[in-house]
């Protein structure tokens, strides 16, 4: 994958900007994005860190400045150690991007304890307690971006319950913390991803044409072009957006 150079587009210069699972997928393409609009980049990644350096090495080949923080989304502590190490990477901190999450779908009556409490960890209190930890870094004017999915708004088949609940609960979290943090100007968004190309899942999978029919478009969208919305919401050009949930998904919900 390509990534334009930090000098051709400069929308997020000086910024610093922290993706947590960053290392692949979506949040690989969000990374790359804000790099070529400027920004400094931190990922984290619990097991992917050859992708994570690789990443790195593709962002610092183009010009930009990056680094990778081994962390775990789904525990507390470590979720809370990432930002932390990160921003001390970093240097400082002026956009999070919540984006490391997960689940299984699965007939709800069927759905084993762990899997319930593994997907509520990592899409929920990950979210929660690496936000609690960036918070008090970010500068007024700083943005929260949190990565949902379009199955809050919709779910057209059978076994997203959990899944669904987890990622509908980070609308009313963004929602609510839009206005504890109005006045100090800090902007809080989820974007609303639907079927998006990744290896996770594949457009040319097994369910890849089902998902696709969803679409209006009958296609997968591609991590970049989350990338670049997540880009715009963290510029100076959306400061009078927040508490909103923005659905990117070809058409899944129209």
């Amino acid at each position: 994958m390509t990534i334009t150079t930090a000098s051709t587009t400069g929308t997020l210069a000086g910024k610093k900007a922290l993706v947590t699972g960053g290392a692949r997928g979506i949040g690989e393409g969000i990374a790359r994005a804000l790099a070529a609009h400027g920004a400094e980049v931190a990922v984290t990644y619990r097991a992917s860190r050859e992708r994570a350096d690789a990443l790195v090495a593709d962002i610092e080949a183009a010009g930009g400045r990056a680094v990778a923080v081994h962390a775990d989304a789904s525990d507390a502590d470590a979720a809370r150690a990432g930002v932390r190490d990160a921003v001390a990477a970093l240097g400082g901190l002026d956009i999070l991007v919540n984006n490391a999450g997960g689940g299984w779908f699965e007939d709800f009556t069927e759905t084993p304890d762990e899997h319930i409490e593994a997907t509520i960890d990592l899409n929920i209190r990950g979210t929660v307690y690496a936000t609690q930890a960036a918070i008090p870094l970010l500068p007024d004017g700083g943005r929260i971006v949190t990565i949902g999915s379009v199955n809050a708004e919709r779910i057209p088949f059978t076994g997203g319950a959990v899944y669904g609940l987890t990622k509908a609960a980070m609308v009313g979290f963004t929602k609510g913390l839009a206005r504890d943090l109005a006045g100090r100007g800090i902007t809080v968004n989820v974007v609303q991803p639907g079927p998006i190309d990744t290896e996770g899942n594949p457009a040319d999978g097994e369910a890849g044409d089902y998902l696709a029919g969803f679409t209006a478009f009958g296609r997968f969208g591609h991590s970049s072009d989350v990338g670049e919305l997540v880009s715009w919401i963290a510029s100076d050009a959306s400061g009078y957006m927040t508490g909103s949930a923005v659905t990117i998904d070809g058409g899944w919900t129209a």
